[in-house]
C-alpha cells in the first residue's frame, strides 16, 4: 500500500475512533472534536464553553452542529498547512 493510502487509512480509523462515542458513528459531536484535539493534535481546549463553540461554529462546514469526515479532513488539511507553513 502506498504512503498516502497508508494515510488516508489512519485519517479513517482516527475519525471513527472517536466518532460514536455520543452515539452517531458518522460524525463528531462538540465533546468528541475537544477530546479528538486535546489527545491527537496536542491541543488543549479553551476552558469557556463559548470558546469552543466557537470553534465547532468555524469547522461545521454545513450548519448541523457536528463534524462529519469531509469537515474532519479540512481541519486536518488546515491544521497541516499552518504547522508546516503552506
Amino acid at each position: 500500500m502506498s504512503n498516502l493510502m497508508v494515510a488516508m487509512t489512519m485519517f479513517m480509523e482516527t475519525f471513527k475512533h472517536y466518532a460514536g462515542a455520543d452515539g452517531d458513528k458518522e460524525k463528531l459531536s462538540k465533546a468528541e472534536v475537544k477530546t479528538l484535539l486535546e489527545k491527537e493534535f496536542n491541543f488543549e481546549c479553551p476552558k469557556n464553553p463559548d470558546e469552543v463553540d466557537k470553534l465547532m461554529k468555524g469547522l461545521d462546514l454545513n450548519g448541523d452542529s457536528q463534524i462529519d469526515f469531509r469537515e474532519f479532513m479540512v481541519i486536518v488539511v488546515a491544521l497541516t498547512c499552518a504547522c508546516k507553513g503552506y
